[in-house]
This record gives structure tokens, C-alpha cells and sequence, in this order.
């Protein structure tokens, strides 16, 4: 069984391995929308593979790390793509949520990344 739950940030960042006059260059901000993925067992007697509540837990440390901050800042997310985030956000989680089966990252309504951990790429 697969589950998910969806948690919004809002951050600014800007990247710098771009191409000379690239928009992303410059400094600016997204309104992030990271879906959390796990896959698990059916547990026969609450119904689930686990308890929302636990997720939205085991993201706090990490919402709190980047809602409403300059990305590149945070250690490891000097180049702050989407796809470096999905990748960091999956290394600080997973050892929390070994169910975690993948992590997407929204970084506008049509663009963003999906990383399945390190063996799935």
C-alpha cells in the first residue's frame, strides 16, 4: 500500500551553477509543495499503513529548517534545485520514516522532481 501527505513551504534561493544571465541566477523564492511517499503493509487492525500524525511529525524538524529561508544557506543545499532538494529532504527524513518510498518536490505548478532514494535514483 502506498500513502502520502503534501506539505507546502515557502523559501527563497537562488542557483548558482546556472549559465551566465539565467534567470534562476537571481535571487527568488517558490512556493514549494513536497510530497512525502511511503509504502508499507496494510496493518489489519488500524487500517493503515501508518498514522498521518506520524508523518507530519517526523517533517516538523525539517519544515522548520526550511520554511521561509534562503536555501542555499542550509548546509549540503548550496545549489538548491529541486532535485538537490528532494535528495536532501529524503536524506534527513528516511531515518525517521523507514517507509519512506519517495520524496516530490513542486518547485512551481508545472516543473519540479521526484527522487526514490539513493539505489532508485
Amino acid at each position: 500500500m502506498d500513502i502520502f501527505k503534501v506539505f507546502s513551504i515557502e523559501a527563497a534561493h537562488r542557483l548558482p551553477n546556472v549559465p551566465d544571465g539565467h534567470k534562476c541566477a537571481r535571487l527568488h523564492g517558490h512556493s514549494f509543495r513536497i510530497e512525502i511517499h511511503l509504502s508499507g503493509p496494510l496493518d489489519p487492525h488500524t487500517g493503515w499503513v501508518m498514522d498521518f500524525a506520524e508523518v507530519k511529525a517526523a517533517f516538523r524538524p525539517i519544515f522548520q529548517r526550511l520554511d521561509h529561508h534562503y536555501l542555499n544557506d542550509i548546509q549540503g543545499l548550496d545549489n538548491p534545485t529541486s532535485e538537490r532538494i528532494a535528495e536532501w529532504i529524503w536524506d534527513h527524513l528516511k531515518p525517521a520514516l523507514p517507509l519512506l518510498s519517495q520524496v516530490v518536490v513542486h518547485e512551481t505548478c508545472t516543473a519540479g522532481s521526484r527522487y526514490r532514494g539513493p539505489a532508485a535514483g
